[in-house]
């Protein structure tokens, strides 16, 4: 496969996979305390309906927060495990690792500190439910930068060092 098709693949695969994790967990919590309705798919996304007359609003807060917090544990195992990823033979595994390790830990605390209130607010509606909005912002950032920092300094040469390494 050549480099570009596994990188294209890489990125379209670790997208799908964050939709999983994500919207997983609402469906999950949903399920879990009877307000799931449906799954809406809306162009380039995908939505975890539910029924809010059956939710507390701490309910919904915690509906609306499980989605970040499984991509964040999610995307920490794959820091933890990126010597194990890194030294799998065939590349595009590598390739998906890279990706999705940013994606699971740079997406979430992008929207919720920043783009959330130019498209409407999706979970932060929820989250302010159980957390004033500015420090919910503010935690977000902070945990954004910390995840910056920790791709940088551990993510990030592990895997140019396996990229470059590689003759697959």
């Amino acid at each position: 496969m050549s480099k570009r098709i596994r990188q294209y693949l890489g990125l379209l695969s670790a997208v799908l996979l964050y939709f999983i994790v994500h919207e997983g967990a609402h469906a999950l919590y949903a399920l879990s305390v009877g307000a799931f309705k449906q799954v809406n798919f809306l162009g380039l996304g995908v939505q975890i309906d539910i029924y809010r007359d059956r939710m507390t609003d701490t309910q919904l807060g915690i509906f609306c927060l499980v989605g970040a917090v499984s991509t964040f544990i999610v995307g920490w195992l794959l820091v933890l495990f990126r010597q194990r990823i890194c030294a799998l033979r065939p590349m595009f595994p590598r390739t998906l690792g890279w990706y999705l390790t940013l994606i699971l830990l740079l997406l979430d605390p992008l929207y919720l500190s920043i783009l959330y209130s130019f498209v409407g607010g999706g979970d932060m509606n929820g989250i302010v439910l159980i957390c004033p909005e500015w420090p919910a912002r503010i935690a977000f950032g902070l945990l954004g930068v910390l995840h910056l920092v920790v791709i940088a300094r551990y993510v990030y040469p592990a895997y140019k060092r396996s990229f470059a390494t590689a003759a697959d």
